[in-house]
């Protein structure tokens, strides 16, 4: 059986190996082995503007879409202005997410968003974003330490019977954080099925008429005994509308065949 094409969406900064420093496209590799261990095939996707208006030269590609966590969404986005604490935004790398999310939603491709790829998920319907969470909740526990998550371990609670839960194999869910910013205005048709057991902070949201559009505050990729992304890989071996069956062209060459559209 082949294994199902994981695209993952990367990062674009500056970054230093060997003797370079310039700008590059990354993404930290516990990512990649997560997919991988799940027994999917895992693609890195960079930004291409060219994408932002037809998304399905890519889309028809791959089985399933995954979004990573990283910089700062660009309050622009969700129609706001930058809090002094919202930092290194790529907006060049939010619009063609953005378009890459609605366009697989819209066919109903499974879709993870991870940390920022929750919040990303978030803005693409519509919703909108609390910019600096100390602020709001008086304490920093969803991210004691930059750049590691030393003491941000907490337990999320699951909804019964809800896609995060089902994912997660259970509703009192361990996690691993590192977030500054949260989600504030729910996006439309969106649904919070977990809330952190710090303070009720909305970490899992989904929409229930897609088969697999999970959103999860939390770092899965950075704890092996999640099923998290497993089940994500899962969804996508079942996604027989993602890419169009391909036949034989008259010079014996693979033709794209045409595609049912997603039921609504």
């Amino acid at each position: 059986m082949k294994r199902p094409v994981i695209g993952m969406c990367t990062a674009l900064e500056r970054a230093r190996w060997s003797a370079w420093d310039q700008s590059a496209v990354l993404l930290p590799h516990n990512y990649v082995q997560a997919v991988q261990r799940a027994g999917g095939l895992a693609v890195m996707i960079p930004p291409d503007s060219e994408l932002v208006d037809d998304a399905s030269q890519l889309l028809d590609l791959i089985d399933g879409l995954m979004l990573a966590g990283g910089a700062d969404i660009d309050p622009s986005s969700y129609a706001q202005e930058p809090h002094p604490e919202t930092v290194d935004t790529v907006p060049e790398r939010d619009l063609f997410e953005i378009a890459l999310t609605r366009a697989a939603i819209e066919r109903d491709m499974p879709v993870l968003g991870i940390c920022r790829g929750m919040q990303l998920i978030n803005v693409a319907c519509g919703g909108t974003l609390v910019q600096h969470l100390p602020e709001r909740l008086g304490h920093q526990d969803h991210r004691r330490v930059l750049g590691s998550f030393d003491g941000a371990d907490h337990d999320v609670a699951l909804n019964a019977g809800s896609l995060a839960a089902r994912a997660a194999g259970e509703t009192a869910h361990a996690t691993k954080s590192h977030h500054h910013q949260g989600v504030d205005r729910l996006g439309e048709g969106l649904q919070v099925s977990g809330v952190s057991s710090l303070d009720d902070l909305p970490e899992a949201v989904e929409l229930a008429d897609r088969r697999f559009v999970l959103g999860v505050q939390w770092h899965p990729e950075a704890d092996p005994a999640s099923n998290v992304i497993a089940a994500f890989v899962d969804a996508a071996r079942g996604s027989p509308q993602s890419r169009p069956a391909v036949s034989g062209g008259e010079d014996g060459s693979a033709r794209p065949q045409p595609q049912a559209a997603a039921a609504p």
